[in-house]
């Protein structure tokens, strides 16, 4: 775009017997035709052209999403042909490498709105609809109706809380998840599948599947719930911590490894009513003060 500002007074006369010349079509022949009572100041305005969003996508935090959605996929497979030991450990695994791709991202400074948008499809098919289905392979299927029920109220509860989760991204506190988180979830039901197939505890002949349903119920509620569960996010690795807390890695570590369903089972059994106990806590603070 060109814009023309005039300082002077124009012959129209002398404009006009030079309209017609063919030859001379540019504003600096124009001004040298016109002679002198005429000034013009030409200035060259050109619109900023907007630059173009590069497609590319971080490689590495995005490949340990796609390892947690693989697991959960795998563990689906593996349900469907009756390996439900296998598919709990597959669940477990992608809890694992669902907590590495957000702290790498944080580390390397690789974050991006496609990367959080993934992260949390790869959630609801690893920690939503894998858990349901190998709990309804496993136990619930034999319950008729209330099975399937209890098994959407899981994967439903699931969507929920990842759909408030990334709405609310920016509100809620760091240190606390709003709701029991699905990772958590998931790991509750897988970890009781693998208890109870590791001790070969005959699912058809005793009150697993109502256990199961029950579990699976709690866990859907809980995770649209207020209920407030520590998130960790506080936890600087960078920084020292107290000899203590090293102490305690490594109890956990021995213990894990002396007892992976007993133990995991039991972790997350107390994780998933930490958010209660700190909810009781407080109201019971918040009386005393008052």
């Amino acid at each position: 775009m060109t814009t023309f500002r005039r300082r002077g007074r124009i012959d129209r006369s002398r404009l006009s017997s030079k309209r017609h010349e063919s030859a001379r079509t540019t504003e600096e022949e124009w001004v040298d035709a016109l002679g002198d009572g005429v000034d013009y100041e030409v200035e060259e305005l050109h619109p900023p052209k907007p630059r173009l969003r590069s497609k590319g996508i971080y490689l590495l935090p995005n490949a340990f999403t796609t390892a947690a959605l693989f697991s959960g996929f795998f563990a689906i497979v593996n349900a469907m042909n009756g390996q439900f030991q296998m598919a709990a450990i597959a669940i477990f695994a992608s809890l694992v490498l669902d907590g590495m791709d957000g702290r790498v991202a944080r580390m390397t400074n690789t974050q991006s709105a496609f990367g959080e948008q993934y992260d949390s499809l790869a959630d609801m098919v690893s920690f939503g609809v894998a858990p349901a289905l190998v709990a309804y392979e496993w136990a619930l299927k034999d319950l008729g109706k209330w099975g399937w029920l209890a098994a959407f109220t899981y994967c439903a509860g699931a969507a929920l809380r990842l759909a408030r989760f990334n709405v609310n991204t920016g509100v809620v506190d760091k240190k606390f998840f709003q709701g029991l988180p699905s990772p958590a979830a998931g790991s509750l039901v897988a970890g009781f599948i693998w208890l109870a197939d590791d001790n070969q505890i005959p699912v058809r002949d005793t009150a697993i599947p109502w256990v199961m349903f029950l579990i699976a119920v709690y866990a859907g509620l809980t995770m649209v719930s207020n209920a407030r569960f520590y998130s960790g996010k506080a936890l600087d690795v960078r920084y020292r911590v107290p000899f203590g807390v090293m102490v305690l890695l490594i109890l956990t570590f021995v213990l894990i490894s002396s007892n992976p369903p007993l133990t995991l089972f039991g972790l997350f059994v107390v994780y998933s009513i930490s958010g209660y106990v700190i909810w009781v806590w407080e109201r019971l603070q918040h009386k005393r003060l008052s």
